[in-house]
């Protein structure tokens, strides 16, 4: 009689988990977790299933729990909160979308455009 090879099943504490479970983890409502998901698209992207299911592995976790922390108990803001995530784990947060204006307004910007332009 023939043996089966089963497949290696990965240990529990490594397997990805659904939304409901990550929001438990970190303390947070599922609704704020696909809105931190959304802001914080390069620093935070879950697995999904084949039903299109969010599967959030360890270093998901770790990096709501750091947005949590960032947000909520040192105040920042997204922006901020996103810099400080740039510099701790190495990704850039220069998307145009979210990167605001920085304390300039756009009618300055467009006036420093026209007037380099017209020189």
């Amino acid at each position: 009689m023939r043996q089966q090879k089963r497949k290696s099943k990965t240990p529990i504490q490594e397997r990805p988990v659904p939304i409901s479970t990550a929001s438990f983890l970190v303390g947070v409502e599922t609704h704020t977790i696909r809105y931190w998901e959304r802001e914080f698209a390069e620093f935070l992207n879950p697995v999904r299933t084949h039903g299109g299911q969010r599967r959030y592995r360890r270093e998901d976790i770790e990096v709501l729990q750091e947005i949590k922390r960032l947000l909520k108990e040192e105040l920042y803001t997204i922006a901020g909160a996103k810099r400080i995530l740039s510099q701790k784990f190495g990704q850039r947060a220069d998307s145009p979308a979210s990167a605001g204006n920085n304390g300039v307004h756009k009618t300055e910007t467009k006036g420093r455009k026209r007037a380099a332009a017209k020189r």
